[in-house]
């Protein structure tokens, strides 16, 4: 009698801890689907070329947030694969905040990016993708306050069309210094898709910065036009150098 009670009570304890396993997993796994899709359609609408998350990692009791190796994709007419390669993404968030109105990101760090840079003609592909930036953009996703975002090991590769054989470009490998952005949105409203710009573009202003020598003047001019013209970056160091 008593080992059947037990049997009876032990039922729907297990059933019980199976059906919270259930429900946290799947919350989970929707959480990571959820950040993964919104960050991929955001970067589309932003660069307007197709942008890819390998894995997405969510934690909305921690505020973490982990995205592995992003793609964004060339724009049309130009041959390699993508523009960009991102290794990793780590946002650490003020886990009370996510369900807000205005979420408090404490640090954001970018680690292994690659950009690819191809003339075509007298345009190129970074250019491609900036230019547009210099639009503004009215917020209309959650406010991000972000106190501190970092982007470490830059290496920027330019394929450069070789006087001697223009089908044959021989490439050239840049390395760009840190990067670090503070306070942002603190001073103006920024949306993902805002941010998404701002670090572009921050990138953008590293290699023209240090690709002088390495990069073409007509792409340096490109870039630097762009620039000019865009949204404030915000506080931006290169490198350990003074602030801009």
């Amino acid at each position: 009698m008593k080992k059947k009670l037990i049997r009876t009570i032990r039922t729907p304890v297990v059933a019980l801890v199976v059906l919270v396993v259930g429900i946290v997993v799947g919350g989970v796994l929707l959480a990571n689907i959820l950040v993964k899709t919104a960050v991929e359609k955001a970067g589309e609408q932003t660069l307007s070329v197709p942008v890819r998350i390998h894995k997405a990692k969510a934690s909305l009791l921690s505020g973490s947030v982990n995205l592995q190796k992003i793609r964004v994709a060339n724009p049309e007419g130009y041959q390699g694969p993508a523009l960009l390669t991102l290794t990793s993404v780590d946002v650490a968030a003020d886990a009370g905040s996510l369900l807000r109105d205005k979420i408090l990101i404490r640090t954001m760090h970018l680690d292994g990016m690659e950009i690819f840079v191809e003339q075509n003609g007298l345009k190129n592909n970074l250019y491609e993708v900036i230019e547009p930036l210099r639009r503004s953009h009215e917020p209309t996703g959650k406010a991000l306050i972000i106190d501190k975002l970092t982007i470490g090991d830059i290496v920027v590769h330019v394929a450069v069309p070789s006087l001697a054989d223009p089908t044959q470009p021989r490439t050239m490998d840049l390395k760009v210094a840190p990067i670090t952005m503070t306070d942002l949105g603190r001073d103006e409203r920024i949306d993902t898709k805002i941010l998404i710009s701002k670090v572009v573009l921050a990138v953008a202003a590293g290699i023209a910065e240090q690709g002088g020598g390495v990069l073409p003047k007509e792409t340096i001019g490109e870039i630097t036009g762009v620039l000019d013209k865009a949204i404030d970056l915000g506080r931006i160091i290169f490198g350990g150098k003074k602030d801009r």
